[in-house]
């Protein structure tokens, strides 16, 4: 599959980008697994364009992580195209536009999944983005704001017909925000309706749910959001089975506890022990999901001050479950 000019393979899936966990560093993690494309922590528009000096930390990319998308979030054209601009700086391969996210925070002042509401605006907006890069632009959207406005079909035919080189569409409405289920048939009623390349998104947890978000969309890509949560391996697990239908396990819980280790210290190294320690808390807790013992081990990983805590109790939790 080409997003553009950049090729990716298709039988891989990408890391999505997910506000506040999708960093560098769990990038990184996810590629060592086999995920072929990533997207950075969407980035206010307007904090770009006034140097907003976290907007800038967000959108730096290593060499580790390529290829890979800036994605950016607002719902001023002008201001978009100018953010948009300043995203090269980081030499992204690609970038994304979030009219998806269903975050209050965001929708409420009229960016991300808000846009699905005004698409005359969120077409000028691809328009003006598309107008100030010369790098693919993609887009990110939902099926509707809600069940009674299902627009997905409207919204990414305006995105061809603005220059989008891919959409990618999430199977749920605004309203749904993550509650079940996914809509495979609408996934599916998009890519009829479009030439440029769907990435299909939402609920695909290994092998077999990508291959059924294949086989029943027909859509030309994927891409993990939750389900790599404390789970960077499912990268292997869904490339395993798409090219030879190999169904991996999950690692046993020694092996987590290394990536997990391994993942943390990385956050760590990019931000400073004591920023990293508070994000890691949550990255941990998802780590030792469904480990014997985890509901005690949750409350120790919220008061985790260290990487010494924290390897201290991952010996723990491989001791106890040897």
């Amino acid at each position: 599959m080409k997003i553009g000019n950049i090729e990716i393979d298709s039988r891989t899936a990408a890391l999505a980008p997910m506000a506040g966990v999708a960093d560098r560093a769990f990038r990184e993690i996810c590629v060592s697994y086999g995920s072929s494309y990533v997207v950075s922590e969407m980035v206010s528009s307007k904090g770009l364009t006034m140097c907003d000096r976290k907007s800038k930390k967000l959108l730096a990319l290593s060499e580790k992580e390529r290829p890979a998308a800036a994605q950016i979030f607002g719902n001023d054209p002008e201001i978009m195209a100018q953010s948009a601009r300043a995203c090269l700086d980081y030499n992204p391969e690609v970038i994304d536009i979030n009219m998806g996210c269903p975050a209050p925070k965001i929708a409420g002042n009229g960016g991300g999944s808000a846009l699905l509401k005004t698409p005359d605006l969120a077409e000028e907006i691809m328009k003006s983005v598309k107008s100030a890069v010369d790098i693919p632009v993609t887009v990110k959207i939902r099926l509707g704001w809600d069940k009674d406005s299902i627009n997905c079909i409207d919204m990414a035919q305006r995105a061809e017909k603005a220059g989008m080189s891919a959409v990618t569409l999430h199977g749920r409405t605004r309203q749904q925000m993550y509650a079940p289920p996914v809509d495979l048939s609408m996934i599916a009623e998009v890519k009829k309706n479009i030439s440029i390349p769907l990435i299909g998104n939402g609920d695909i947890t290994d092998g077999i749910s990508a291959a059924r978000m294949l086989e029943e969309t027909g859509c030309d890509y994927l891409m993990v959001g939750r389900g790599a949560l404390g789970r960077p391996w499912v990268f292997s697990q869904i490339n395993a089975y798409l090219q030879n239908g190999i169904i991996l396990p999950e690692p046993p819980v020694s092996e987590r506890m290394l990536v997990m280790i391994k993942h943390i210290k990385l956050i760590c190294e990019y931000k400073g022990e004591r920023v990293g320690i508070r994000e890691a808390r949550k990255h941990a807790a998802w780590y030792i999901k469904g480990i014997k013992g985890a509901a005690a081990y949750r409350q120790q990983v919220g008061a985790l001050e260290s990487i010494e805590q924290l390897e201290e109790m991952a010996f723990r939790i491989v001791r106890e479950n040897a």
